[in-house]
């Protein structure tokens, strides 16, 4: 009888834990309702939390890196209902850094009420706002509000879509003896066919029984994880060795490839 009580006891654990991250039946949809999801972008190498400064990372290839900037555009995102239609958020564009935590959840507004089961969005920013009047570029696509962090290539005029930077044994010593690596990705594809287009879309199903559940009472998180080390792997093997420094959309091209990849929905929260 102390057996069967232990695994009843332990079964209901498991069941609390399973009930706090999605909710088996949730309230009805009221037609009009609606309420905020949260986006929360948490960055990783591998299975290790990104950390900047000190901790030491690895490539695929076996290469040691430390992380000093870590940033990345999302635009253009659009949520999947289970009936098979999509609501798309245009001309809301966000900017996560590593740096700053108040960047890694950005919100979607006034999402209409529903049961959501697939997230898509670009990172980068689009070729039809990045050639757009200065004036109506605010918040995180105004050139002047990164500080020291810049995501714009005032000589490229074009937003760098990502950009990671940090320190390797790989790479080669400058005058000050700092073995810097610089990888920068941006062109948005210009007027003409002949311009490199970096930017990517990235779709991602929830995981099984994992729904997002809008409601007027319940505003959920989409947890997504971003792998970094997918950077260096994928459909084409980066060495920090061979490229150190990256500030060219033709160059950026092996990056783009493998980084939409890194993305992965971990779970929902329904709160």
């Amino acid at each position: 009888m102390k057996f069967h009580s232990f695994l009843f006891i332990n079964f209901l654990i498991i069941s609390g834990i399973l009930s706090s991250c999605t909710k088996e039946n949730p309230t009805p949809v009221t037609e009009g309702d609606s309420n905020d999801v949260i986006l929360e972008f948490d960055n990783r190498v591998g299975a290790q939390k990104l950390v900047l400064g000190e901790t030491l990372y690895q490539t695929g290839t076996g290469e040691s890196f430390t992380v000093s900037t870590f940033n990345y555009f999302v635009s253009n995102v659009s949520l999947k209902k289970t009936d098979g239609s999509n609501i798309k958020f245009p001309d809301q564009y966000f900017l996560i850094r590593q740096a700053d935590n108040n960047s890694w959840e950005p919100v979607l507004k006034n999402v209409p009420a529903g049961d959501y089961q697939e997230i898509t969005f670009t990172i980068g920013v689009d070729s039809t706002k990045s050639v757009s009047p200065v004036g109506e570029r605010k918040g995180v696509l105004d050139e002047g509000s990164y500080g020291d962090d810049g995501m714009y290539w005032s000589w490229n005029s074009g937003y760098i879509f990502l950009k990671l930077e940090g320190t390797s044994p790989a790479a080669p010593a400058n005058g000050a003896g700092i073995r810097r690596f610089q990888m920068h990705v941006g062109g948005f594809g210009g007027m003409t066919s002949a311009t490199i287009n970096n930017l990517r879309t990235v779709t991602l199903p929830f995981p099984q029984n994992q729904l997002a559940t809008v409601r007027k009472t319940v505003a959920p998180t989409i947890h997504v994880i971003a792998n970094l080390q997918k950077i260096f792997s994928g459909k084409t093997t980066v060495k920090i060795a061979d490229t150190p420094a990256i500030h060219m959309p033709a160059a950026a091209v092996p990056l783009a490839n493998n980084y939409v990849h890194m993305f992965t929905v971990d779970h929902t929260h329904n709160e």
